[in-house]
């Protein structure tokens, strides 16, 4: 991408603001060049040739960020305003609307460029269509597709806007969640071929009935040359007349292409009836999902032109794809960024970012392999890779393959390898340690294998957090709440079970403005893996107040003695103006000062310079439970009463907070200055409508260790408490009370999900093992198992324990692996 300000600013219809030297409308060749586009405020690849788009949102506003990033070198920006003081400083495209202007960009960029574009859409599927299709295709292709699933109204412009001259095909996946989007995308994918998937109930609930969630979608294809799609007597009722379509069966023949399929051992064979012929192709899955993404692919290579025996030859290496970065512990103190199963450009960006969002070592590395499909020559190519190595300040490359190799002098401390191979033979010299790793190389290069060399070794059981998930239920939350409300959120309990560090780090990424622990060690280790957001301890000792003082923690005080302990201390220190925080007893009964000792904790702070008061707050015993509401609203009236009177005494203006989870959604009124947000930010709500709006975090997952038959009348496991009654299949699965499952979850009051089927938990749970039934389930040993996550949910099992969903997520072993990962 190359272009100027002055050809921008009427694609935009902006208005501009410009410093003389950045924007001369008298002589174009003075006007600044622009050779990326970027919304991310964070990325390091910002620069001088960035065109930033400040996006703003309910809870966001990425025009408080621009001074920052005028401070780093970007000098061009897509504004719905200037930010104060900033006038002069730098070069404003002013327009009403941010996020309209980039799209409105990415419009007029996909304009300057005529080659076939496939454009995906559908409720399941889209992605791993897209891959499949740039690995069939990719051998006679230069082709620019979506990166990961960037899909989305903001998605989809930063994906069109990486077209470059040497591209000659796009794949563009497009996704909705309600009506009046996809016309949006439309415009700026511009398909010549369209690829419907499968309809399913995904973002149903952005939609009236299904017909009017179909006619959307296919508002995608309004000027495409062709649609090719499963015949469907529903879909085909909302297709125009005006768009040929293409169309596929497994049960209706009169369709264009005509499917049979038989089952083969770990295979599926596909007989294929296509313009009178037959052919059959060999695909290496068995499961619905996959079968019909691969026909989507077929029917794409059928139009194509290839001949049947291209066809059979590719599609028998289709292969699994992973559409996640995975975060993963590492050996000798590093943690993996896990991107093995792709490698090209725009990928490799995305990556970087991510790998500096997570980063937990201030060394970084970069495995890398050849990288494919970039639509740029060779020497650009690296050139460019290198760019992008050094602005996001990577200490070592690893460069794996013979292209790579070759521009090895690209790259400063830099060691390279023929293939995978010769990385392993040489993995002992190459000292890992104390550093944060990524890993990404092209699939055939097998970087698995360097994943296993690299990763922490555990049991077979792990806790997969979902990066997205949490971010989407952040933003949830955040949508609740008035714009100049804060927000802290709660990473106390090794964050809920799901993991400090890395969930700290992502809360970090998304500016929330405070971090909440409930003991010192938690804040102290947060503060030393290089967390630099404030955090509040609530529950400090008063044995930890030397080494709150030290990391920089924000104390909670809740008692007379607390306080005066903490003042000892504060003025042995000599310490000025320490935050610390005041917390009232409203009626919970827990912790805090109460109404009686009011007057003594005004007399005392304000004795006092050591310490200042940063915020005042309570906590609220009823806020998910509406048949208490009237006490509810008591403490809110207390809290007020007794912050005003602590605030007028001493003459302050402290943040205030009193609402939990349940606070923000079911008491908005009480939203004061701060809201402190816990369990919802994990998936966990107790209002079955709210539930259904939030994702699942932590699925618990682990494997079948062994399969035995056994006849009626035999038992299993301790006490004989299960006696089949009938022949039964029984699976043995490596996790136990000892990892955090409650013994009360076994003998048939609990399930485990295995092939998406349940399993009931037979016997007792033992201290590592559980057994369950999967007689009637199609599984085998090694075999994946779902504890918890989908199905059941930890409400399920909460409700079936007697307890509560914070129970069962902070019960979870510290020796159960963490994995967290990106889609």
């Amino acid at each position: 991408m190359t272009l100027s300000i002055q050809t921008i600013v009427p694609i935009l219809q902006a208005q501009t603001n410009c410093v003389q030297e950045d924007y001369d409308s008298s002589d174009s060749e003075q006007a600044k060049q622009i050779d990326s586009v970027s919304i991310d405020s964070r990325s390091l690849q910002n620069g001088p040739g960035t065109l930033f788009f400040a996006l703003a949102g309910p809870n966001y506003d990425a025009h408080s960020y621009i001074a920052n990033l005028i401070d780093t070198g970007v000098r061009q920006f897509v504004v719905s305003h200037i930010p104060q003081n900033l006038e002069g400083k730098a070069c404003f495209l002013i327009v009403g609307n941010t996020l309209d202007a980039l799209q409105q960009f990415a419009a007029y960029y996909r304009g300057l460029f005529d080659f076939p574009v496939i454009g995906i859409t559908g409720s399941n599927g889209k992605t791993i269509v897209k891959e499949w299709l740039n690995f069939l295709l990719g051998p006679d292709y230069n082709i620019i597709r979506s990166p990961k699933s960037y899909n989305s109204q903001v998605g989809v412009p930063l994906s069109v806007v990486s077209i470059n001259e040497n591209h000659n095909l796009g794949i563009f996946e497009a996704g909705i969640s309600t009506v009046n989007e996809m016309a949006k995308l439309e415009l700026m994918i511009r398909p010549t071929i369209g690829l419907l998937t499968n309809i399913g109930t995904a973002h149903d609930e952005g939609f009236s009935n299904l017909g009017e969630k179909i006619r959307e979608k296919l508002k995608l294809f309004a000027h495409t040359e062709l649609l090719i799609c499963h015949k469907n007597k529903t879909v085909e009722a909302f297709i125009s007349q005006k768009v040929k379509t293409f169309t596929w069966s497994c049960k209706d023949e009169s369709a264009d292409v005509f499917i049979g399929k038989t089952a083969s051992v770990d295979k599926t064979l596909l007989n294929v009836r296509h313009h009178g012929g037959k052919f059959d192709i060999r695909i290496p899955f068995q499961d619905d999902a996959s079968i019909e993404n691969a026909i989507q692919c077929l029917m794409v290579l059928l139009h194509f032109g290839y001949s049947h025996e291209t066809i059979e030859q590719r599609m028998a290496l289709l292969y699994p794809v992973e559409m996640r970065l995975k975060v993963k512990n590492g050996i000798n103190n590093t943690t993996l960024i896990d991107d093995s199963y792709s490698s090209d450009f725009q990928s490799l960006k995305i990556a970087l970012d991510f790998l500096e969002s997570q980063k937990q070592y201030k060394k970084k590395t970069v495995i890398l392999s050849d990288i494919f499909q970039s639509g740029l020559d060779t020497e650009e190519l690296y050139s460019r890779v290198s760019q992008l190595i050094i602005s996001n300040k990577i200490h070592r490359v690893i460069g794996i393959g013979e292209t790579i190799s070759a521009y090895k002098n690209k790259f400063v401390n830099c060691v390279t390898f023929k293939d995978t191979e010769a990385f392993a033979e040489a993995f002992d010299t190459l000292a890992f340690g104390n550093e944060t790793i990524l890993i990404k190389g092209a699939r055939t290069f097998e970087f698995e294998k360097i994943v296993l060399l690299l990763e922490e070794k555990t049991h077979e059981t792990v806790l997969e957090i979902n990066l997205n998930a949490i971010s989407h239920n952040l933003n949830f939350f955040k949508s609740k709440l008035n714009p100049e409300t804060k927000l802290m959120v709660m990473v106390k309990a090794f964050g809920y079970g799901n993991g400090g560090f890395e969930i700290a780090k992502l809360l970090e990424h998304h500016h929330v403005d405070y971090l909440g622990v409930a003991f010192a060690d938690e804040g102290i280790s947060l503060k030393s893996a290089g967390i630099k957001l404030p955090i509040m301890v609530l529950n400090p000792e008063t044995t930890s107040f030397q080494s709150i003082i030290q990391h920089g923690l924000e104390p909670e005080i809740y008692s007379l003695k607390g306080l005066k302990s903490f003042l000892q201390i504060a003025k042995q220190r000599k310490l000025e103006q320490f935050p610390i925080h005041i917390k009232i007893d409203t009626g919970m009964h827990r912790l805090g000062f109460e109404e009686n000792n009011i007057d003594e904790l005004i007399a005392i702070l304000n004795e006092n310079k050591s310490v200042k008061v940063k915020s005042i707050l309570s906590h609220m015993a009823t806020s998910d439970d509406l048949r208490f509401k009237d006490f509810a609203l008591s403490q809110i009236a207390r809290f007020e009463k007794l912050s005003s009177k602590l605030m007028q005494a001493l003459q302050i203006s402290p943040i205030r907070h009193i609402l939990n989870t349940s606070g923000i959604t079911n008491f908005r009124e009480a939203q004061y200055d701060m809201v402190r947000l816990g369990i919802g930010l994990y998936g966990v709500s107790n209002d079955p409508e709210e539930q259904k709006k939030l994702e699942n975090v932590g699925t618990l997952k682990s494997v079948i260790s062994q399969i035995r038959s056994i006849p009626a009348g035999d038992s299993v496991g301790y006490g004989r408490r299960f006696i089949a009654d009938k022949p039964a299949k029984i699976a043995t699965i490596p996790i136990g009370y000892a990892d955090g499952i409650s013994r009360g979850w076994g003998n048939e009051k609990g399930f485990v999900t295995v092939k998406n089927k349940k399993a009931p938990i037979v016997g007792s749970v033992c201290m590592d093992m559980l057994m369950a039934d999967v007689s009637g389930i199609s599984c085998k040993e090694g075999d994946r198992v779902v504890i918890f996550g989908e199905s059941p949910t930890v409400n399920e099992m909460a409700a079936a324990l007697d307890t509560i969903p914070y129970e069962i997520l902070t019960g979870i072993s510290q020796r159960v692996k963490r994995v967290f990962y990106r889609e």
